[in-house]
């Protein structure tokens, strides 16, 4: 059984920094593309971010493209996302997700099996 458990999330004000880690257990990480998402209160889960496999491919969603960065550490079957100058819109509960299947990261919901429980992120103005 695959787990990952998300940490890292908190209170930051805008402009500030945060980073989120995922800690992924139960099978080989390297085997998996890797995915960050995030829901808003009364929104629908959006899609953050995503890695490949070998970390040689990433993705990101338009509102955080050179704000925020993911990266993965196979050696210690993590990966991360650095968030900067966060805005209040950034607020959500965080989601790392893990994708078996494909060796290409996605950015739908579907394409990723496992997911964590999610963490915090409230940024304040």
């Amino acid at each position: 059984q695959v787990q990952l458990v998300e940490s890292g999330g908190g209170l930051v004000q805008a402009g500030g920094s945060l980073r989120l880690s995922c800690a992924v257990s139960g099978r080989t990480f390297s085997n998996y593309a890797m995915g960050w998402f995030r829901q808003a209160p009364g929104k629908a889960r959006e899609f953050v971010a995503a890695i490949s496999r070998s970390g040689g491919i990433t993705l990101y969603a338009d509102s955080v493209k050179d704000r925020f960065t993911i990266s993965r550490d196979n050696a210690k079957n993590t990966v991360h996302l650095q968030m900067n100058s966060l805005k209040p819109e950034d607020t959500a509960v965080y989601y790392c997700a893990a994708d078996p299947s494909r060796l290409r990261p996605g950015r739908a919901e579907y394409e990723y099996d496992y997911w964590g429980q999610g963490s915090q992120v409230t940024v304040s103005s």
